[in-house]
């Protein structure tokens, strides 16, 4: 091979070893990125409910014609999980396979989902969305009790009655911020943050 072609071949080397270089030094920059970045959580009505406080107990039948007290203490300390939402909402939609699996796999909390509107419309979409497994609510007043002024939201209340998280929830990170806060004990998961950032510079001092 001549000269010209191993400059060559050397020159590609150094182009293909340079940009390895800048590959990891983008990995480590999206690293540090990551770690400044707060977690996501739901994402907070002024209007809602209260964290800490009793939830407003609203009685209610589902469009199965079952009574339900909710926001009521549960007899068998589960907590109950409201998610609003609305035949018309793409975002609910998306939604609706994580609430599944919560129902599910979550067996200490109850899954109501909660709306309100032409009962016709919601028994088409339950149909359309095969959610015969759900609890589904038509209730003006719990919306407006509860403070659903936006689609999708959702309150988490445990056992005892209280309201443990709420917000507006629009993924799956969204959601599970709601679990997540219930089991640190914070209103939501951006109190966690912040908590955690005054730890720490508590401890640098």
């Amino acid at each position: 091979m001549s000269t010209a072609g191993w400059t060559l071949i050397a020159l590609l080397w150094l182009v293909v070893a340079g940009l390895a270089f800048v590959v990891v030094a983008l990995a480590r920059q999206i690293g540090i990125i990551h770690e400044r970045i707060r977690p996501a959580g739901a994402l907070h009505i002024a209007k809602g409910l209260k964290v800490g406080e009793a939830a407003p107990v609203i009685e209610a039948a589902d469009l199965g014609g079952r009574g339900l007290q909710i926001g009521a203490p549960d007899a068998q300390g589960r907590s109950t999980l409201v998610a609003f939402v609305s035949p018309t909402c793409p975002v609910c939609k998306s939604l609706l396979p994580v609430l599944r699996s919560i129902r599910r796999h979550e067996p200490s909390t109850m899954v109501i989902l909660a709306s309100d509107g032409s009962r016709e419309e919601h028994l088409a979409f339950i149909a359309a969305e095969s959610l015969q497994e759900f609890s589904y609510v038509l209730s003006e007043q719990l919306g407006m009790s509860y403070g659903a002024s936006r689609l999708p939201y959702a309150v988490l209340i445990d056992g005892a009655g209280v309201v443990r998280a709420n917000g507006l929830v629009n993924t799956r990170e969204h959601l599970e911020s709601l679990f997540e806060a219930q089991a640190q004990g914070v209103a939501n998961i951006q109190e966690l943050a912040l908590r955690q950032q005054r730890q720490a510079g508590h401890d640098v001092a």
